[in-house]
């Protein structure tokens, strides 16, 4: 299962299409087929079987049980319009940055006689190109979700907590934790 940072990415991704993805049946299974290259390789994507497959392509099934529509919507989803998503990460990279919106319990090792103690905060921060750029590197690198949360905390830090360096310069090690939403916009 993904974490949370990645299926954060995955749904800011996916507002960046510029034309909606398959709605029909038939539509969503010939869009995986010439994804995949063949009914066998859907199939064993969406857990059916080829014939299944063959009978969604021709019309002659209308409805797909709904876990298993799920899984085709999940699948086109994921697959549709990956020219658009890398073109929209390269922009957030290297000028216009990412917008961070969460609510989640910030911890954080501070100075000896201020408080440390973490509470939750519902924040809504724009980070650099350089943390959108070290996020998706960590992305496809296959980072775990608690490596991409530090990229974000770190973010946090240097421009909530320190001000870009204005304020709070004995803190240090910021932690993201309980994360109770997360939203990603660039």
């Amino acid at each position: 299962m993904a974490g949370e940072i990645e299926d954060a990415i995955e749904r800011a991704d996916q507002e960046s299409f510029t034309k909606e993805p398959p709605k029909t049946l038939k539509g969503q299974i010939g869009f995986l087929i010439r994804q995949f290259g063949s009914a066998k390789a859907v199939a064993q994507e969406i857990g059916v079987t080829a014939d299944s497959v063959n009978r969604y392509r021709r019309g002659a099934r209308k409805h797909a049980r709904p876990d298993v529509a799920a899984k085709i919507e999940t699948a086109v989803r994921a697959r549709w319009q990956p020219l658009v998503r890398k073109r929209r990460q390269r922009q957030a990279a290297s000028s216009t940055g990412i917008t961070v919106e969460t609510r989640a319990r910030f911890g954080y090792t501070a100075p000896v006689g201020t408080t440390d103690d973490g509470r939750f905060r519902r924040l809504t921060v724009h980070l650099p190109p350089e943390y959108a750029q070290r996020l998706f590197d960590a992305r496809d690198a296959g980072a775990s979700d608690q490596q991409m949360r530090q990229i974000i905390a770190d973010g946090f830090k240097e421009i909530y907590f320190q001000d870009g360096g204005g304020r709070a310069m004995g803190l240090s090690d910021v932690a993201i934790n309980d994360i109770d939403y997360l939203d990603l916009d660039y």
